[in-house]
């Protein structure tokens, strides 16, 4: 903390006692301001998200969000209300045992949260998907060839026929909001994709890229949700903060080591452990990936081999003691972390202007 702090104020914000609203904001400000001079403020993270972050900072004083899941808390305490909930995280402040979160400028944000609204489309789509395929099948109407959704698929739903009227609507009606889904889908890729190029992060995007099961879209939804990735010292805090490493619970020579924290960014995890995935084969550069490494540097290039040739041995090597293949993908999620903070530390990027 900066030495002319005057006083520590912790905010409770999820109550109405101080609105979330600029000139309350504002006024509560300039009032303890005047009575004691610079403030420092914190308040956890939570749905209010970063407005009043920016709007503490602009009025010159100094603002922490701190993790919910990282305030440390007394053993034994009975008691629980808003006003001793502030004050605890007042006096945590001044003692410096917070740990804040990285907030993300004006231009990270949006963009992510387009890129979420694009997410929840997916989710959608799977859940419309499955609503139809429940459907079908409750009347005894099961596909015979290799896969849903392919083309074939998609023909034969269209000659699906009903004798009951009702149940061809049903039918129809499930058809059709997933067509409306996918063009959600797809109006939101292409949103988020072409935003891309003025963006202070997009060489970084370019670059992770490199590695085996990063693609675009898993690539970008990695950088939105990370940010900067230099604020981890090494890839043993990168993978921490991700939540891939295991619980431990040790004493004296007692080692007790569980399964992963899954702390941190839930939607970073999952694009790793999904590109995980694609390690299970041998290791080759195929023409997709020849296509994103283009322009690349040879270091960066080398990198994501190395990351193959590794990975794909380790997969083989897990599977072949016997391991569960959902803990092998998991152990291949935190090594692939590895190499992905590796690669994104070493691209210089020039901050993006707010839009």
């Amino acid at each position: 903390m900066v030495d002319d702090i005057a006083l520590y104020v912790g905010l409770d914000v999820s109550k109405d006692e101080i609105a979330n609203r600029a000139d309350a904001v504002r006024k509560f400000v300039d009032k303890l301001a005047g009575r004691h001079g610079r403030l420092c403020l914190c308040y956890e993270a939570g749905p209010t998200g970063y407005g009043l972050y920016r709007q503490l900072c602009d009025l010159g004083h100094e603002c922490l969000v701190v993790a919910p899941s990282l305030v440390p808390t007394r053993p034994g305490l009975q008691i629980k209300t808003d006003r001793r909930d502030a004050v605890a995280l007042a006096a945590l402040l001044r003692a410096g045992e917070l740990s804040s979160i990285w907030v993300p400028d004006e231009t990270h944000e949006a963009t992510r949260d387009l890129c979420r609204a694009r997410e929840a489309a997916v989710s959608d789509l799977r859940r419309a998907r499955q609503h139809l395929l429940s459907f079908l099948l409750r009347h005894g109407r099961v596909f015979e060839g290799r896969s849903h959704w392919s083309k074939a698929h998609r023909n034969w739903l269209a000659t699906q026929r009903f004798d009951h009227r009702a149940q061809q609507i049903a039918m129809e009606e499930y058809i059709r909001a997933i067509e409306q889904i996918e063009e959600r889908r797809d109006r939101l890729t292409r949103q988020m994709l072409g935003l891309l190029q003025d963006w202070s992060l997009n060489p970084i995007v370019e670059a992770i890229q490199a590695l085996r099961g990063v693609a675009q879209i898993s690539a970008v939804t990695l950088v939105l949700e990370i940010g900067d990735f230099r604020r981890f010292s090494n890839p043993r805090q990168f993978m921490a903060w991700l939540g891939l490493v295991p619980k431990e619970h040790s004493t004296g020579a007692s080692v007790s080591r569980g399964s992963i924290t899954k702390a941190g960014n839930t939607r970073a995890r999952r694009m790793l452990v999904e590109g995980a995935w694609t390690y299970r084969l041998p290791a080759r550069v195929g023409q997709e990936i020849l296509k994103r490494m283009e322009g690349l540097p040879e270091a960066i290039r080398a990198t994501a081999w190395k990351a193959q040739v590794r990975l794909c041995q380790r997969y083989r090597r897990m599977q072949a003691s016997g391991r569960p293949t959902n803990i092998v993908i998991v152990a291949i999620a935190r090594e692939l972390a590895a190499f992905v903070w590796a690669i994104a530390t070493t691209v210089p990027i020039t901050p993006t202007k707010a839009a």
